[in-house]
């Protein structure tokens, strides 16, 4: 298959030696579990369970809001014991809404119900049971995966693809799956073309997983799938870069896939859809890479939702020496935290302990415009323009560059040879951006209800203005009648009775 030319990217170090050849484990079952309402893009779940329920694994314990949302389930039997406040997986550490469940130890299931051919279902039934499992890109985006259904089916997408780049260093989990569940991982890729209509369906894998390529030809032989083998590049995992090296077509800016009739999932959600589908399954474990520099035993592990960090961590053998920095997710583009009782969520795809060698820390100095940075964006972009303008709060200067389109990958940051942390003034002036575009909603919204006001005031007014004449006219032709009455009366008394004189 012919493949297309990429701009800019980079080859960090992949560091994926250290757990590529480990095989997949399951975690044990731990004591506690710490399960966040909101694991996706979209609005927060809401609780349906009381502190003191026992629920079963896969019952539902918050049901989704809103169009764009997903529920949440029990990864384990036991007891809620909390509906409170825990800290989040994110740097600011800060805590967000949760539910805290004491497994009993059984680790057992709700009923569920396996299909023999699940390809009966329709097209809007299989929608409708991956919103109902929770389903949510797995890939790091966590966007809910029925939503991209739904719209890809009603904008008629015709090509499928599917992201098995796994492009960030350190991380194998993805390589893992498409080696030791590959004919699972293809059932739920054809679940997901069957559920949109498409036409064509390719699987994007780098070429340093020759395994996982051959595993996955091997479980779509005599499909309609094809494997597709892309360069080794970060970040060819983004969906940007994958659609263009696949198909030579650009997402349009501030667009979607789906507005060049494509669609794009990650393996491990094609193989929770599998799950799901066939076996009524819920979304209450991933795989997640625990590697870096730090650890004992890098590893691969099946793990529940919900499950504190450090569990993973002490699984691995512990620290082989004190990490500078802990991540969750691959290092270009994970979230850094500070706690390590931060619980795995949906869109965890490693925990990483990195040393101080491994993340090369060093000072920040001045740019001297040598454009290594744009030659490496991917998207084309002039991250030291936009850096400069950012400087100084000239935001708006910074989006007529192309700020909205930026990625995050971080490829600037990584190949800058004066050191400046390039897509943290990026991230800090979207999260900027969109502070000042939630000020203005909200403003637009608070003139919206005050001009809603006054209009009902006048309404009301006007109402009661018109009620009053009314009655004032009512009132007047009640008294004109009673006046006519009274002077009527006495002429007929006073009116004697006369006979014609012939």
């Amino acid at each position: 298959m012919k493949l297309f030319k990429l701009r800019g990217g980079i080859h960090p170090a992949g560091r994926k030696e250290l757990s590529a050849e480990r095989a997949i484990r399951i975690l044990p079952l731990p004591k506690r579990l710490f399960v966040p309402l909101q694991q996706h893009i979209g609005a927060p779940a809401t609780p349906v369970v009381q502190v003191g329920d026992h629920v079963l694994k896969g019952q539902l314990i918050a049901a989704s809001q809103g169009v764009v949302s997903a529920p949440v389930h029990a990864p384990t039997s036991g007891v809620i014991v909390a509906l409170g406040e825990y800290p989040a997986p994110h740097p600011s550490g800060l805590t967000i809404p949760t539910i805290t469940l004491d497994s009993d130890g059984c680790d057992r299931w709700i009923e569920t119900v396996i299909l023999n051919d699940p390809f009966e279902l329709s097209s809007e039934e299989v929608s409708t049971r991956v919103g109902a499992a929770g389903i949510v890109g797995l890939g790091g985006a966590t966007f809910p995966a029925a939503v991209k259904l739904s719209l890809s089916r009603k904008t008629g997408v015709h090509t499928l693809i599917m992201n098995g780049g796994e492009c960030e260093p350190y991380l194998t989990c993805d390589d893992r799956i498409m080696r030791e569940r590959a004919e699972q991982i293809v059932e739920g890729i054809q679940l997901i073309a069957y559920a949109v209509g498409a036409r064509q369906v390719l699987i994007g894998i780098e070429d340093n997983k020759p395994e996982a390529i051959a595993a996955m030809r091997a479980a779509a032989s005599g499909s309609a799938v094809q494997v597709v083998e892309i360069p080794s590049m970060y970040p060819m995992g983004s969906e940007k870069q994958l659609i263009q090296v696949l198909t030579g077509k650009e997402i349009p800016a501030t667009g979607r896939p789906a507005d060049i009739g494509i669609l794009v999932h990650n393996v491990g959600t094609a193989f929770a859809v599998s799950e799901a589908i066939r076996y009524g399954k819920p979304l209450v474990s991933r795989l997640v890479t625990v590697s870096g520099g730090a650890i004992k035993e890098p590893c691969n592990l099946e793990v529940l939702i919900g499950t504190p960090a450090e569990e993973l961590i002490e699984f691995a053998g512990g620290y082989a020496q004190a990490p500078a920095r802990l991540v969750l997710g691959g290092p270009m583009m994970g979230q850094q935290i500070t706690n390590p009782a931060v619980p795995v969520v949906k869109g965890t795809s490693g925990v990483l302990a990195l040393t101080a060698d491994e993340i090369g820390q060093a000072e920040a100095s001045p740019c001297i415009r040598c454009s290594t940075c744009v030659r490496a964006c991917p998207v084309g972009l002039l991250p030291l323009e936009m850096a400069a303008h950012i400087r100084v709060a000239d935001l708006s200067g910074a989006v007529k560059l192309g700020l909205k389109d930026c990625i995050s990958c971080g490829s600037c940051s990584y190949v800058c040879p004066a050191h400046i942390p390039l897509v943290h003034y990026f991230n800090y002036a979207k999260g900027d951006l969109a502070a000042q575009e939630r000020g203005k909603l909200k403003q637009e919204a608070t003139k919206k209800l005050a001009d809603e006001r006054i209009a009902r005031m006048q309404r009301i007014g006007r109402e009661r203005e018109e009620a009053a004449l009314r009655r004032k006219a009512a009132r007047e032709a009640k008294e004109k009648a009673a006046l006519a009455k009274t002077t009527l009366a006495p002429n007929e008394k006073a009116a004697p009775a006369t006979e014609e004189v012939v």
